[in-house]
């Protein structure tokens, strides 16, 4: 059974898109700072054509073009690369910035704001890097039960956009609980496609023997999708490639669920399907989920350059 929806979502497309884009008009080096996408696929993709990933904004020449990740980046980094001359190409997943933008709001509005995500992934350091004094992340139960807050401090939760459904309601009711004067965000900050990736998994997986994910280890959403399927019951495996496959996994096994993360290449599932039915006979069936349309432009900054080129 071939998941769908899986692989690249709309803020994906976008961010390689502005890369394969930004090499068209700049050349290289083109720096990025951090992975573009959590692939290691898509990374050495672009490192063979010449594009340099960073982890620090300092390892970016002066007045070169560096461009955000779709996970977004801190104002404190924003800062860095325009004081160094920089010309910013700001890929970061609208969804993400949409967090950003309440993370700003509420903190001007003197909330307290509870973020619920991983501490250290890339896109929860950006998000605090708009409030730092004003947010405080939680990771489980076990975290919110430790917070001491007083009841008169106004308080609103904002959540990663790449968290599990079924983590996240725990820990944002154990908020509710704790806290019942809390304030929810006013939309849902889990994305559309972790959502519909979720979706797919929960549904598809109770009919398989195993379930691959496609997507690399430091993916938060395809990391989800095993943990998801393994919570249902059913044995999951998450890997990069079709080179990662053991013939011990099939022992017993009839039927297989294959789906992807959203930073995971295409290319890179049907690699593993054809492997199946080539290895095993295997024959391949679609299950549709739920259908995906959106889609985000490119960024201004990169628009204007294809103009002007």
């Amino acid at each position: 059974m071939l998941a769908n929806p899986r692989g690249f979502c709309a803020g994906v497309n976008m961010a390689i898109q502005t890369v394969d884009e930004a090499l068209k008009i700049v050349g290289t080096p083109l720096y990025v700072y951090h992975e573009i996408v959590h692939n290691r696929h898509v990374v050495a993709r672009f490192e063979e054509q010449g594009v340099v990933f960073v982890d620090h904004i300092d390892d970016v020449p002066s007045n070169s073009t560096v461009i955000f990740s779709a996970h977004g980046v801190s104002p404190e980094v924003r800062n860095a690369a325009k004081s160094r001359g920089c010309t910013m190409i700001d890929a970061t997943c609208p969804l993400v910035t949409k967090v950003h933008m309440e993370a700003v709001r509420y903190a001007r509005q003197g909330f307290r704001i509870i973020l619920v995500g991983h501490a250290g992934h890339d896109e929860v350091v950006g998000t605090v890097g708009e409030a730092p004094d004003a947010i405080t992340i939680v990771e489980s139960a076990a975290d919110v039960e430790r917070l001491q807050i007083s009841d008169d401090v106004p308080l609103v939760y904002l959540t990663q956009t790449t968290l599990s459904m079924d983590d996240a309601q725990i820990i944002i009711s154990a908020l509710e609980d704790k806290f019942p004067q809390i304030k929810s965000p006013p939309s849902e900050d889990i994305c559309y496609a972790t959502t519909n990736r979720q979706h797919a998994v929960r549904d598809l997986a109770t009919e398989a023997d195993l379930v691959l994910v496609v997507g690399s280890k430091n993916s938060s959403n395809s990391v989800r999708l095993t943990e998801i399927s393994e919570n249902i019951g059913t044995r999951a495996y998450l890997m990069d490639d079709v080179t990662e496959l053991r013939d011990a996994w099939f022992e017993g096994v009839n039927s297989v669920l294959v789906t992807a993360g959203a930073s995971a290449p295409e290319d890179l599932v049907q690699e593993i399907v054809h492997h199946l039915e080539k290895t095993y006979g295997g024959k391949t069936e679609d299950r549709l989920v739920v259908e995906e349309e959106m889609h985000f432009n490119l960024p201004v900054t990169l628009r204007v350059m294809k103009q002007n080129a």
